[in-house]
């Protein structure tokens, strides 16, 4: 990807992939392009309000999306229990309201996820990233 519109592209392709309910784990390094990724996928679920990374505000919804999103970021929880009890909250409204979940920083959680989409953005070479993305069932 050479840049944040193809890093958008990307996440707009998945997200029209994606069945409701669905759950990605986003990796990568800080600059990676992770926003931008759910940004694209944002955009595919016809949300229309900007996207930012909820760094600061842990988590944010959106249920006018077709389907909801919720994007999680655990970047600030340094504690993996604090990141657990809010990973379970959110999965819990996130089923409820048979959203996609994104969740940035998967590394903070002390439990493993499965089933889920694992991305991961890393950078190629200084004007690239590259994406792999893989389903892990069990």
């Amino acid at each position: 990807m050479a840049d944040m519109a193809a890093t958008q592209d990307f996440g707009a392709a998945l997200a029209k992939q994606l069945p409701s309910g669905a759950l990605v784990l986003l990796k990568g390094p800080l600059g990676a392009g992770k926003t931008s990724l759910v940004q694209g996928m944002a955009q595919a679920l016809n949300i229309n309000e900007p996207i930012t990374s909820p760094t600061f505000a842990i988590a944010q919804h959106y249920p006018q999306g077709s389907p909801p999103l919720i994007h999680l970021d655990l970047y600030r929880l340094d504690n993996p229990a604090a990141a657990d009890e809010i990973f379970c909250q959110e999965e819990e409204e996130a089923r409820r309201m048979g959203a996609v979940m994104v969740v940035e920083w998967p590394e903070r959680l002390g439990i493993e996820i499965a089933p889920a989409w694992h991305v991961e953005l890393r950078y190629f070479n200084e004007d690239q990233r590259k994406a792999s993305l893989r389903w892990i069932s069990t």
